[in-house]
């Protein structure tokens, strides 16, 4: 068993560390990490959950949980048997483009909020009306607030998301404004995966 020690680290670090600790284990084992918010919590067990890891958790005090992950045989194996193919080797005519909307604040622009909480309500609407929707949405710093209170993007975000688009929010974002309970569509996520789904995109999209 690998134990890691992330109380007191910021998102991604606890899920950075973890997945470095299971990477260790040499294909099978149990990683036991300590955090300290329930947001940490939340996307370890998003890690384990795509990797088809086990997983367990147990709050241990008022800001202390334990998070158990295990990997086990079959699980590698069945990494093993998929097969794995490069974007590279796919014809780009028959690749389809991964979309990626970017959004960090509750307004559109400079200038005007009042103009600006118009403007990026009407670019939500306006991209849930469109034939190709993006494949995530992710929301982050002000942005994180539009899933939680607009109800007109929460309807739009719920339509896209019913049509197969992604809508992920920072949790760290949501901790610090103090909204972590009061987010209506989509997931939480972390840093990392921001940062996975930004650079891995075809085309990013930043109103």
């Amino acid at each position: 068993m690998k134990f890691v020690d992330a109380m007191g680290d910021a998102c991604p670090i606890p899920v950075v560390k973890t997945k470095n600790a299971i990477a260790e284990l040499g294909g099978s084992g149990t990683v036991e990490t300590l955090v300290d918010n329930e947001i940490a919590v939340q996307n370890l067990e998003k890690m384990a959950r795509q990797k088809n890891y086990g997983f367990f958790s147990k709050q241990l005090d008022e800001k202390k949980y334990k998070v158990v992950i295990s990997v086990g045989e079959e699980d590698v194996a069945a990494e093993k048997e998929e097969p794995q193919y490069e974007d590279c080797c796919v014809p780009a005519a028959s690749r389809k483009k991964t979309i990626v909307a970017a959004i960090n604040s509750d307004v559109m622009g400079h200038g005007d909020d009042v103009l600006g909480g118009l403007l990026i309500k009407s670019f939500i609407y306006a991209l849930a009306q469109q034939d190709v929707l993006p494949d995530t949405i992710l929301f982050y710093n002000g942005g994180a607030k539009l899933p939680c209170f607009n109800e007109d993007i929460i309807r739009d975000l719920k339509e896209m998301e019913s049509r197969g688009t992604q809508v992920m929010t920072c949790g760290t974002c949501l901790n610090h404004y103090g909204i972590a309970d009061q987010l209506k569509v989509g997931t939480v996520t972390n840093m990392y995966d921001i940062v996975e789904k930004m650079t891995t995109a075809d085309l990013l999209v930043r109103p």
